[in-house]
């Protein structure tokens, strides 16, 4: 498969990139700084450099033609303020979907985050980003031309991963290493029939394939 990564530089793409790759697939990374294509590289991804606040949906496209699945995994970051959460976290997932749709790539996987809603209340920077995560997922749900799955992570660790997730529709809140997040990513890219579902991911009992198995097709 050719896999494209929106936010190519970040902690899971780069985990993500690795696995891709390993397993032989062709990835490309979307990134927005030259100096960060090395890292891209020893990943084993090739790095497309492009500003997702700035881009054309036809840039986007043309960067994402060809593709068997894209995966939007970009994020303005802890650090980043109000305005930043809307540009990034909405309007470049909303970009990165209408590209996907314009370049006919249907498989469409998005990293949210748990709580994400439209409605979410308050005017701290946390209550932006969840507000700005769950109208980019909103919008992606509305396009019947993808296949998409939306991923909502629990409380991301650096801890070194375990292989073994709780994947559910509702998990309740709970911890979930980087690195498993990553491997659910890799599962689902090419587990096309967990489009329409947007799972809660946590630490848990299941192996990550047994896990995405379970909930495909429901």
């Amino acid at each position: 498969m050719r896999i494209v990564i929106a936010g190519g530089h970040g902690q899971i793409a780069l985990r993500l990139e690795r696995l891709l790759a390993a397993r032989g697939d062709e990835v490309a990374g979307i990134i927005r700084k030259a100096e960060q294509a090395d890292d891209l590289r020893q990943a084993g991804a090739e790095p497309v450099v492009l500003d997702l606040e700035s881009a054309s949906v036809d840039e986007v496209a043309e960067r994402l033609r060809g593709a068997d699945a894209a995966v939007f995994a970009a994020g303005a970051g802890p650090g980043s303020g109000a305005t930043r959460k809307d540009t990034v976290d909405k309007a470049a997932a909303v970009l990165f979907a209408d590209a996907a749709v314009k370049a006919g790539v249907r498989r469409f996987v998005v990293v949210s985050s748990m709580g994400a809603d439209p409605r979410h209340q308050g005017d701290e920077i946390f209550d932006v980003y969840l507000r700005a995560k769950g109208e980019a997922d909103a919008y992606v749900r509305g396009l019947d031309a993808l296949d998409w799955t939306i991923l909502r992570p629990g409380q991301l660790t650096d801890d070194a991963g375990t292989g073994l997730v709780r994947l559910e529709a509702r998990t309740g809140r709970g911890p979930i290493p980087r690195d498993d997040v990553a491997a659910v990513l890799a599962e689902l890219v090419d587990t096309s029939a967990t489009a329409g579902l947007t799972l809660e991911l946590i630490s848990g009992s299941a192996p990550v394939s047994v896990a995405v198995k379970s909930v495909a097709g429901n």
